[in-house]
This record gives C-alpha cells, structure tokens and sequence, in this order.
C-alpha cells in the first residue's frame, strides 16, 4: 500500500518475552473507554494513516480483533495490526487484522495508537522510562500510547494515556457490582505506579479518598453501585481532586485524572 508502512521484519524486537495470559473479552473497560475518548477518537480520526498497534497481545489474539472492531465504530479504515517478541504466538492475519513479530520499537511501524497492557507489569519499575520512551519515538507525530494493566476477568482495568510529551492521565474503570472499594484497584496499578502506592505519594491520597467518597456516599447505596460512584466522584470534586466528568451515563465505575495529579513526587 502506497504510503503506508508494514511491519519491518529485519528490525531486531525490543523487550522480553511475558507470560502472554489473555481471555477474551478481558480489555473490554478499556476499550469502551478509548473509543469514547475524545483525544483519542480525534487523533484517529485526523490521522493520514490509521495505523493502530496492539502490542503485547499474548498467547492468543482474542483482545486484538476486539480492539479493531470497536475502533472502526469511530473510523471504519483502521489498520490493527498485533505485535508479539515471541515468534510462536505470532499468527496468521484474518478480518482486516496483521501479525508480526515486534516488541517497543514497533517493528518500525509509526501508529496513531498503541495499546500495551499487561505488558510492563512483568518488567521491574525501573525499566519503566526506556520502555516509554522508545514507543513514544516511534509513534506518528499526534501518536497515543495506552499503558495498562487489569485483572485476569477484566473486572479491574488501570491505564495510564501517553503521548509524545510524556504521560497525560490516568484512568481506573471497574465493574460495579463486583468491585467492594476504589483501592481495590491498587493492586492493578500501572507499573510506574503500583510501588508509589504508600502514604506521602499522590497516587495513595488519592485512592483514600476515593475510599473515603465512597464510603460517605453509602447512603445512596440502594440506587446501585454507579448512582453511588458519581456521588462519590462528586464529592471527590467537591474536596479539589481533578476528577474527570463524563457527560453520558457509563457501564463502569470510572475514575480518571490528570497526571499532574498522580505523578510520583520522586520519579527516580
């Protein structure tokens, strides 16, 4: 395709092999999130090429194809295409959806998008930085990164949104109904914060008061858990934490927040 790039098979893979542990529909909250993102859907839909990246996708590709077809509710000729380091798990491409062997350099690729979840949690903190920094030099110029992380059901999702300047928010989306308290999610914390989560850091700040929100919103319990969430989340407003609104009724409990507002006080 003229002017469009593939996937370079000469370009030496970046990164380790993972555990590579997938089910389907697990990266649903993430995705109703992206696709309802305003950035996001903007940067996708101004894009030359609309060249997406799933990296890390795991030992079966399940997650990557959903990717896709939730994408193309905003622009129908995305490009998907699932970069694995592990040469086993790369697979043969079907509906609209390629395969190639790549790691953080992308395979020379230069996507609008990058999905990676459940990719760092397996690396040491320290290795966080380098990580970043070599998806974002390879992503279009307006390019997104999606660094993530959740729980094997799905159930629990944290991602942090990048772009080439650096981290921008962070977001936490669970499920209502099985979700007992927003610090519940601590332990699926991106990896450049799931250490930082201790007293004195802003990450733990903010997470007990989410829990103290939550907690003072019990009253509104019996209209459900999300009628009870956005009392909380309001209240969260109320005290002077960043919180994002959202204007539709969502699925999810959702929290999402500037990176100024979560940002190790030490980044090391």
């Amino acid at each position: 395709m003229a002017g469009r790039t593939a996937p370079h098979s000469l370009t030496r893979p970046v990164g380790n092999i993972t555990r590579g542990t997938t089910a389907v529909n697990r990266l649903r909250r993430s995705d109703r999130r992206l696709i309802h993102d305003d950035l996001v859907a903007d940067r996708l839909v101004r894009a030359p090429d609309p060249l997406v990246v799933d990296l890390g996708y795991g030992a079966s590709p399940w997650t990557t194809f959903e990717l896709a077809a939730r994408l193309r509710t905003i622009r129908a000729d995305v490009r998907v295409v699932g970069l694995e380091i592990d040469p086993q798990r790369v697979v043969p491409g079907r509906d609209g959806v390629t395969f190639a062997r790549g790691g953080f350099e992308l395979a020379g690729l230069r996507p609008v998008l990058v999905r990676a979840f459940n990719v760092l949690r397996q690396y040491p903190e320290s290795a966080v930085p380098d990580a970043w920094s070599t998806v974002l030099a390879g992503l279009a110029p307006d390019g997104l990164l999606v660094d993530g992380t959740c729980d094997e059901l799905g159930r629990r999702c944290a991602w942090i949104l990048l772009d080439r300047d650096g981290p921008r928010s962070l977001t936490l989306a669970w499920d209502p109904f099985t979700v007992e308290r927003p610090s519940d999610l601590a332990e699926r914390l991106p990896k450049a914060l799931i250490h930082r989560n201790v007293p004195g850091e802003p990450i733990h700040a903010l997470l007990a008061a989410a829990d103290r929100a939550w907690a003072h919103a019990a009253p509104m319990a019996p209209f459900g858990p999300r009628v009870r969430w956005r009392a909380a989340a309001q209240a969260l407003r109320a005290e002077g934490f960043p919180i994002r609104p959202y204007r539709r009724r969502l699925r999810d409990n959702v929290l999402s927040v500037p990176w100024s507002a979560v940002a190790p006080l030490d980044p090391g």
